[in-house]
């Protein structure tokens, strides 16, 4: 069974797995290093890194690779699993040459979970309690899995179940163990989409691959975890992911989540619109990023590039980002929200919301401070070929999975061990009246001893408070 990454706040305790021969005594294990790997697959690009966990905890992404232009994906949704999971071996591979992390093998993954129908599903649970009833774990294990048992539409299914707030008896608290009282309740909101999309995960990675799946993490509440503050969230923000055909939108407030959705809107809609120019997307994608600008130039232009007049180009991504913004703000009134509920203002990634002018033009329609996410300072970039920005969402998935249990995701090839004396030959030579002419003489190694460096944990049992499925 895949674990599911569970929304509680960083750090979380590790999680209880099932110890193997091979495995490092605790002491071993505070001592070194642990390497863990994640990948993101998304409409514009496949992105996969390499972390080291430091005995201190801290953790370091140590490489980085990625393809763009994936097909094979349409709308955060696999399509094709075949494709998909060449590029992501060809990818892996890469990885796998890079002196830090050579001569690993990455052996398992922890992978982003995004696409088009994910969103989040409010409920409200109980459990009656007999008089002056302390609460404990087992009691909020069984108010969760009552939440995840609600039933929804049957094409639908939960991927996870974050809390808003609990009650135990009349008191209202986010802290709820250890409180007395004789009934517990509680509001969660349930993250859902398609079942397919995280079993066409499966497919790709594990069946095809053949890798261990360490964990499926949500990434946008990951993303969230990793960049928003404890402030921002207290406030009241939003958390606006602009991918290439997808926006996911995330709203925080009183510390915890309050709404979950994904439009089918981002930049390669924009792209899309300027192909009407009788142009090929990949020269419509070049003038969107060269000369492309989400707010509307005060004077009328008469560039002409090759043909295609600048007004033209102006006003077709002006007509597209507005569009897209305007989604992206009503998603707060379908939170049952103001704008001045949110004083934690807007928080932006994604590769969408570097077209020029996107951030302004957000903020001038909202009037809501706009800031661009950014990785936190305690996460140690050390491979920057790919930048920090186009990097959050995959180093978001890593942290989860990294500070969600301690599973290894690359082990170290078999070792030959040589003796150091005597012959290790152990069965008897043949004489030379016996010895075939083409036989070699000499003895060679007759045993090998196969050393695993690396720990192997078991993935396929693991408990509800593991991360990520």
């Amino acid at each position: 069974m895949i674990s599911t990454w569970r929304s509680t706040p960083f750090p979380i305790s590790p999680t209880s797995r099932r110890k193997t021969k091979t495995e490092k005594t605790n002491k071993q294990a505070m001592t070194e290093d642990r390497y863990v790997a994640a990948i993101e697959i998304s409409s514009s690009k496949i992105v996969a890194v390499v972390g080291k966990v430091r005995p201190d905890g801290q953790l370091c992404i140590i490489a980085s690779e990625q393809e763009k232009g994936v097909e094979s994906v349409r709308y955060g949704v696999i399509r094709n699993p075949e494709e998909t999971s060449m590029r992501i071996s060809r990818i892996l591979s890469l990885l796998e040459r890079k002196p830090a992390v050579a001569p690993r093998r990455i052996t398992g993954l922890f992978v982003g979970l995004s696409g088009l129908s994910l969103r989040s599903i409010p409920t409200r649970v109980s459990i009656n309690l007999p008089d002056d009833t302390e609460i404990t774990d087992d009691i909020l294990s069984r108010l969760l899995q009552q939440a995840r048992s609600t039933a929804i539409d049957s094409s639908l299914e939960v991927m996870d179940a974050v809390p808003r707030s609990y009650t135990v008896g009349r008191l209202e608290t986010t802290s709820p163990k250890g409180a007395v009282g004789d009934s517990i309740s509680a509001e969660y909101d349930l993250v859902v989409c398609r079942p397919e999309i995280k079993h066409l995960l499966i497919r790709t990675v594990q069946d095809k691959l053949g890798k261990s799946i360490k964990g499926i993490v949500v990434t946008a509440l990951a993303s969230g975890q990793l960049i928003l503050t404890a402030e921002e969230k207290r406030l009241g923000c939003m958390l606006v992911d602009m991918g290439g055909e997808t926006t996911t939108v995330t709203i925080y407030k009183n510390g915890h989540l309050l709404y979950f959705a994904t439009l089918p809107l981002g930049g390669r809609n924009i792209t899309r619109d300027l192909t009407s120019l009788n142009i090929l997307e990949e020269r419509a994608e070049e003038i969107k990023i060269t000369s492309g600008n989400a707010i509307p130039r005060e004077t009328v232009s008469t560039l002409n590039y090759n043909g295609i007049r600048d007004a033209d180009v102006s006003n077709i991504i002006v007509a597209r980002s507005e569009e897209i913004v305007v989604n992206i703000l009503k998603q707060i009134q379908y939170a049952e929200l103001k704008d001045s509920d949110l004083p934690g203002g807007i928080v932006v990634t994604g590769g969408a919301s570097k077209l020029n002018g996107m951030l302004d033009l957000l903020s001038n329609k909202s009037s809501l401070n706009v800031r661009r996410g950014t990785l936190p300072q305690y996460i140690i970039l050390e491979d920057t070929k790919i930048s920090s920005g186009e990097i959050i969402d995959v180093a978001s998935v890593l942290y989860a999975g990294a500070t969600g249990n301690e599973a290894e995701c690359l082990e170290r090839p078999a070792q030959e061990r040589v003796p150091v004396t005597g012959d290790a030959n152990t069965e008897s030579e043949p004489d030379e009246e016996t010895r075939k002419p083409n036989q070699p003489q000499g003895g060679g190694i007759g045993g090998r001893i196969i050393e695993w460096v690396s720990t192997i944990f078991g993935g396929d049992k693991e408990d509800d408070s593991a991360p990520l499925d």
